[in-house]
């Protein structure tokens, strides 16, 4: 018998008058207005009215998320300031991981092209309970469309400024004893947006990406069901972002390249045959391997004699991931001390293993060297959640996650370690439904992510005897953890015309794991620093509101206010009471959707987003910025039309930024450089629905 509150769950889910999101971020699908944190969900439409191809063209429609270039795409996202911004020598965990079909691409955010994804979920806050270390601020879970038990399809075609190209094609439907299964394909090319005055070439940017998903679920009789997910991505793209007078217009002889070959696989096996649970069995594979290289001094041989120095950096990075998982969920609740309770239990397993080798120019040596290095890391991780149904409107969810790690790490400077801890994270929510519609809760979440080894650091240290003891002192830094208190409120009224999410929330970080360099002339060594800690408190909210049958209004509001205490970087700069890198004080998109007739639909919405910092090792900062978007939609039938466009006003606006020297025009004097966003983009798409 089910018990008061999952009969009222059930009586919003079967109210038609009220729109119902479902989510598959938690462990079980659930209704994004049911559950006990803040997430914001993209739906395919909303996704289409940006003409969205990849995370880097919609994330600004999210409350409290940023994103970093320093490539050809956006690799890493920060959740309510809290995130990495870059990789380079050294192994590192991402804050914010991104899920794919199910698939760990954390640290991977290029493959996150966005063709034929059904809706894209973000979760703010500690994850680390659902998802272990790369959860620790947030998660990013994208689906691909299910298939129909019908055969349906689409295609899609579009051309756009900047020499953009796209075309693709999902097919899906019933494949007889084999299941339902859906096949997507999608490629997209552009010349970058960069003109190259030195070369005289606009395509030392330039951009060609190629997306292939498969996913098949097959019935092996009455109790068991396989899903079998595929993935192909290939990036060929140019690197010639940086110019040294902060425009379009760079000057590199040697330009760069942002390639990547991934190959992923998933099988997750589900029994369903139990009386009072469900069992699921999961294992992944995937291959990356990534080529990233850039001319170093941003310039030509001849520029300023006598000042001038010349280098090239490059990456090759490959990386193959392992995982397995075993989970075991109720499907009818149990009763612990007279109260009915849900419960989930499980095992994780991964093996991650990374090899970098690395070509650049050894100052020290004044030659072209070679650096080698090999990291494993195993993780293991035992979790378990309850959720306890008090009374007719009242539920707890107790979850928690225990988590032991061990890296394994050597390189070619003869650093060899194998740095190793135990980390603790989870969850407790108390949540209300004080009506059909509505949800208050408060809940109290703690995440994690592994410490590491500044090999770097520790391989130069002898090279540089004067910054020997400093480098040595931070030859490793130690797991971080972030502790949130959340409060929230949900609300959708009975005719379906406002729709209302809010949360607020105070974190605070232990050990911070921040970014810091040492920066003399030609000698630039990252490492990463255990800060004392870090607080970071705000508002989010999305609101939706039908104003007429018409005309459809809505907004995404994102607060913050973030803290850096107790950080000295090793020029001397005390960052204590800063903000953090990458977290604006406020972040907003606003909108209508404005249905002209039967078949047009205008989509206009704009981003507000503050200035923040570009790093925690320096002070140099972004500007404020607005941005424009607009889309008008015609739907003939199966086909629809759209014109788009992203950035009307042609704002210039800042993705990355460095704060060092490296023109030798002005005897390389230390100036902010900075990445330029997308400048204004327009385009014209086709579809048609199968």
């Amino acid at each position: 018998m089910l018990s008061p509150v999952l009969l009222l769950v059930a009586s919003l889910a079967t109210e038609d008058s009220i729109e119902r999101i479902t989510v598959q971020g938690q462990y079980r699908s659930t209704y994004v207005n049911e559950a006990p944190t803040s997430v914001s969900v993209m739906t395919r439409d909303a996704i289409d009215e940006r003409h969205g191809t990849h995370m880097e063209e919609v994330l600004n429609r999210i409350p409290n998320l940023n994103f970093s270039s320093g490539s050809s795409r956006a690799r890493f996202i920060q959740i309510r300031g809290v995130g990495e911004r870059s990789q380079f020598v050294d192994p590192i965990n991402p804050s914010v991981g991104i899920l794919v079909d199910g698939i760990n691409y954390s640290g991977l955010g290029q493959a996150a092209q966005l063709f034929d994804i059904s809706q894209v979920e973000v979760y703010r806050g500690p994850q680390s309970g659902r998802f272990g270390a790369d959860g620790m601020a947030g998660m990013l879970v994208l689906d691909s469309t299910q298939p129909n038990s019908q055969f349906a399809g689409m295609w899609q075609l579009g051309a756009a400024n900047y020499g953009g190209v796209e075309g693709g094609v999902a097919l899906g439907g019933e494949l007889g004893a084999l299941g339902r299964a859906r096949f997507s394909y999608y490629q997209q090319a552009d010349d970058g947006f960069i003109e190259n005055t030195y070369l005289q070439r606009n395509d030392t940017q330039s951009r060609n990406e190629r997306t292939a998903r498969f996913n098949l679920w097959t019935d092996l009789g009455d109790a068991w069901q396989l899903r079998t997910t595929t993935h192909f991505y290939r990036q060929d793209n140019g690197y010639d972002a940086f110019s040294l007078d902060n425009t379009r217009q760079t000057l590199s002889d040697e330009p760069g390249e942002d390639d990547a070959t991934m190959k992923a696989a998933r099988f997750a096996l589900t029994y369903t045959g139990a009386a009072n649970y469900e069992a699921e069995f999961s294992y992944s594979v995937l291959s990356a391997d990534t080529r990233y290289n850039f001319d170093e001094d941003w310039t030509y041989v001849g520029i300023a004699p006598g000042w001038e120095y010349s280098s090239r950096d490059a990456y090759w990075r490959d990386r193959t991931d392992h995982s397995l998982e075993a989970r075991w969920l109720s499907t009818q609740p149990l009763s612990l001390l007279g109260i009915d309770t849900d419960w989930v239990i499980g095992w994780y397993g991964l093996q991650r293993d990374e090899q970098l080798r690395r070509e650049f120019m050894n100052w020290d040596t004044g030659a072209n060297d070679w650096f080698v290095s090999d990291y494993e890391s195993q993780r293991q991780a035992l979790y378990g959640e309850l959720t306890h149904y008090l009374a007719e409107r009242w539920q707890m969810t107790l979850g928690g996650r225990i988590e032991r790690y061990r890296n394994d790490y050597l390189d070619t400077n003869q650093v060899d370690v194998q740095p190793r801890d135990t980390m603790v994270g989870g969850r407790m929510s108390l949540s209300y439904f004080p009506t059909i519609g509505q949800l208050a809760y408060v809940t109290w979440s703690r995440g994690y992510k592994t410490g590491g080894v500044n090999a770097e650091a520790l391989g130069k240290a002898k090279d540089h005897p004067e910054l020997e003891d400093y480098l040595l002192q931070r030859a490793s830094f130690t797991p971080e953890y972030l502790t949130s208190v959340e409060m929230g409120y949900k609300y959708i009224n009975d005719d379906d015309t406002l729709a209302l999410n809010i949360a607020l929330f105070t974190q605070t970080r232990d050990d911070v794991q921040l970014k810091s360099w040492v920066n003399r002339a030609q000698t630039f060594i990252g490492y990463i620093e255990n800060a004392a800690a870090g607080t970071t408190r705000g508002i989010e909210a999305d609101i939706q509101w039908q104003v007429t049958p018409s005309l459809e209004w809505f907004t995404h509001i994102g607060l913050l206010d973030s803290e850096i205490q107790g950080f000295v970087t090793e020029d001397g700069i005390d960052m204590e009471g800063r903000e953090q890198a990458h977290a604006p004080k406020y972040q907003t998109n606003t909108g209508l959707n404005w249905q002209v007739s039967d078949t047009v639909l205008v989509n206009l919405q704009l981003d507000s987003k503050d200035g923040f910092y570009f790093s925690d090792s320096h002070n140099a900062r972004s500007d404020h910025y607005n941005l424009l978007h607009a889309s008008i939609r015609w739907q003939l039938d199966d086909w629809r039309i759209t014109l788009w466009a992203r950035n009307l006003t042609d704002k210039d606006y800042a993705t990355r930024g460095f704060y060092f020297g490296n023109d030798p025009r002005d005897g390389y004097e230390p100036n902010t450089y900075v990445q330029l966003g997308e400048p204004r983009r327009f385009g014209i798409t086709f579809n048609y629905a199968m």
